[in-house]
């Protein structure tokens, strides 16, 4: 079997094409990379928040209690 020459790739690339036009192709690279994108956004949101939460310096507020026994009436 063997792998594919850069001439079998262009072919697949040529019918892929005409099948499916360039307009419907250039949507989905957009839609992809748009995709691809807004995850890394999240990815590096959710590391501000891990770093936020494991540095209690950058910890917006914390409040110290002490537990305290109920008196029985």
């Amino acid at each position: 079997m063997g792998s594919f020459s850069i001439w079998h790739w262009v072919i697949v690339l040529v019918v892929v094409m005409l099948v499916f036009g360039t307009k419907k192709l250039r949507n989905v690279g957009q839609d992809l990379g748009a995709a691809v994108k807004g995850f890394k956004d999240g990815m590096k949101d959710g590391t501000a928040e891990n770093k936020a939460a494991a540095d209690p310096a950058l910890a917006h507020k914390t409040i110290d209690v002490e537990a305290k026994e109920k008196d029985k009436v």
